[in-house]
């Protein structure tokens, strides 16, 4: 593989996760529901829509309406403060410096209209700093909008959103384009009002002052135009590119935090160097492309507007010497020269930060824009209290349509009933659990939890009466009592307690140097795999749920471990339609049926004995003649 096309894989991979191959599970559940223009739609293209952009970052804009009149009321007074107190100039060298009869200046007369040129600049600066502290709250409290929309939107994706994108791009758009858009909204559009109100009035003056060196300046504004524009149509693809691979570095730099161990335990620090490497160069190149387009604007219009001043001056001069100009419109009508070319400059500069801001928004935006979960039924249940009698007919599955993972799936577990699932990796087993859990939605078939289809349950009903055990932790930063308490939020710190000793967690819980109000920070790396999963089966003990999954929950703890809480497992299923899932056999011989899963298919049912006197694939794997591959 050449470095373009790694370099290619690693974009796609970082900026998008890719699926997992397979059958899957809550961690890579095989291929999702992308598609190719996919990438694209996430942000790795050309913004598509950049007027629909702004209208809808101004959109976050009308609760402020009266904020920005009094902003932009601001931005017109520092205008016309800027504008008049420059003109003064005239009046003053023409009468009070260097008067037209000839006669001697006027120092008094002088005092006064500096003293007046202060006062109207004074108001100017005031306007603008009181505009500066008005767009800034404005630009903020757009910003909490936008970041509590794009929250909120990512609280209502199904599983499957996650499971497909990356993590680490995920965050770059909460914070590098997020910031993006604050920069636009904070500055940028104001430097525009500002520019184009100044551009305007200058002219107006500038025709007053001298209509035929107006139009010596007006011959170069096509040029300036031309080349700003010349300059800003490469700016913009560059700056969606830049965004882009930033999203691919977070998400490959997150990921490699995440898994510093396995790299280290396999050896692998040179090869993430390697690829790292392609990728922050991708990056640097992005950035060195957008930047030089975005910083080149402005020497650029710079030294046009220098060859503007400069023939303005030569020409102003003969018109002093031969058609009786007075000095001070030459000086007034130079210092507008100049002040027109400033604000076309920052306009012109101000291009990169829009593409910039522009293409963060719609990196933000195509993640708002993505597909939630379907929304509940109109006429979607609530079952209280929910019994827990849970069936499977005939269900069929696959993450993508054309690639079934589970065939024709039946079975039933009664209220208080223990179901085990055994079988291979990728069998399926963790599939089943998603699919009680409405994680993904089945394509044949029906599930029924207490006799009602669960597409006819209200999600958060439906999610409520069902408490998971997973093989990967997760704890909160907080307190081990909060972390157990996330189980049920109403629970009393006697009913926490209470959880944890049910799953034998109290005796560590007590050594731990604050006891139950020791903070857990970094996922709970202060204590062991095992005392994170033991806190794990507490905060599924608080739960009232009627169902509970167990996802391999004793795999991080050791054989003494678990026999040390097995009696606590035991207090947690009773009375709970359980579902079970374990390599180790021992832990599902007391089960009131085992589902023995190949290729997505029940081969075999039935409890321990019954499948061991089968002498089937259960027995093999049971005996030991044949392995969990």
């Amino acid at each position: 593989m050449s470095q373009e096309e790694k370099l290619e894989s690693l974009k796609k991979r970082y900026g998008r996760k890719r699926p997992a191959e397979g059958f899957g599970g809550p961690a890579g559940p095989g291929p999702g529901p992308g598609g190719p223009g996919r990438a694209k739609r996430m942000g790795f293209g050309r913004p598509a829509n950049g007027k629909g952009t702004i209208l809808r970052l101004l959109g976050y804009l009308k609760g402020d309406t009266l904020k920005l009149f009094l902003a932009f009321v601001c931005i017109i007074l520092n205008t016309i403060g800027t504008l008049l107190g420059s003109y003064l100039l005239r009046p003053i060298i023409n009468t009070y410096i260097v008067p037209a009869d000839g006669s001697r200046g006027d120092p008094a007369g002088l005092t006064r209209a500096l003293a007046l040129m202060a006062f109207i600049y004074l108001v100017g600066v005031g306007a603008n700093y009181l505009q500066a502290r008005i767009m800034l709250t404005v630009a903020q409290t757009a910003l909490k909008k936008i970041r509590n929309d794009l929250f909120g939107k990512m609280q209502s994706f199904p599983v499957r959103f996650y499971d497909t994108n990356s993590n680490g791009d995920l965050m770059s758009r909460f914070t590098n384009d997020v910031d993006t858009v604050g920069m636009m909204l904070s500055n940028t559009l104001v430097q525009l009002f500002a520019g184009i109100l100044s551009i305007i009035g200058t002219l107006l003056l500038m025709i007053y002052t001298n209509l035929w060196l107006t139009l010596v300046t007006l011959v170069m504004i096509p040029l300036m135009m031309r080349a700003g524009k010349a300059v800003a149509k490469r700016s913009h693809r560059f700056f969606s590119a830049q965004q882009a691979s930033l999203g691919a570095v977070n998400g490959y730099i997150e990921e490699m935090i995440t898994g510093q161990k396995v790299v280290k335990v396999f050896c692998h620090e040179q090869a993430a160097q390697e690829e790292f490497d392609l990728l922050n160069r991708d990056l640097r190149d992005n950035q060195i492309r957008a930047q030089f387009f975005g910083g080149v604007m402005g020497p650029v219009m710079g030294n046009l507007s220098q060859v503007n001043y400069s023939l303005t001056a030569c020409i102003g001069g003969l018109l002093c010497i031969f058609r009786n100009f007075d000095v001070g419109g030459l000086t007034v009508f130079l210092n507008f020269s100049r002040q027109f070319s400033r604000p076309i400059n920052e306009i012109s500069m101000q291009i990169s930060n829009v593409f910039s801001a522009l293409a963060g928004a719609e990196r933000v935006f195509s993640v708002m824009d993505e597909a939630p979960e379907p929304a509940d039924d109109t006429d979607a249940a609530v079952l209280e209290p929910m019994k827990g009698h849970v069936a499977l007919d005939h269900v069929t599955f696959g993450y993508y349509p054309e690639q079934v993972i589970l065939k024709d799936i039946s079975l039933y577990a009664k209220p208080g009933q223990k179901i085990a699932f055994v079988g291979s990796t990728g069998a399926g087993k963790t599939t089943i659990t998603n699919l009680i859990n409405r994680f993904y939605d089945i394509q044949g078939g029906t599930i029924t939890i207490d006799g009602v289809d669960i597409r006819h349950i209200r999600r958060d009903n439906l999610r409520k009466n069902i408490a998971m055990v997973l093989q990967d932790t997760h704890l909160f930063t907080g307190t081990v009592m909060e972390n157990i308490r996330y189980g049920r939020l109403d629970a009393t710190d006697e009913e926490v307690i209470q959880a944890a000793k049910t799953a034998s967690a109290h005796s560590f819980i007590n050594r731990l140097p604050q006891g139950y109000q020791t903070m857990l920070e970094g996922d709970g790396a202060n204590l062991s795999q095992g005392q994170r999963q033991l806190l794990n089966i507490a905060r599924a003990a608080i739960s009232r749920a009627p169902i509970l999954i167990l996802d391999e929950a004793t795999s991080s703890v050791d054989t003494r471990t678990e026999k040390h809480i097995e009696h606590g497992m035991d207090r947690l299923m009773a009375n709970r339609t359980t579902f079970v899932i374990a390599h180790r056999l021992s832990t599902v011989r007391n089960a009131n049926a085992i589902m023995v899963l190949e290729h997505g298919e029940i081969i075999e049912r039935g409890d321990h004995e019954d499948l061991v006197a089968q002498k089937g694939r259960y027995y093999e794997l049971y005996t030991g003649l044949s392995e969990l591959e």
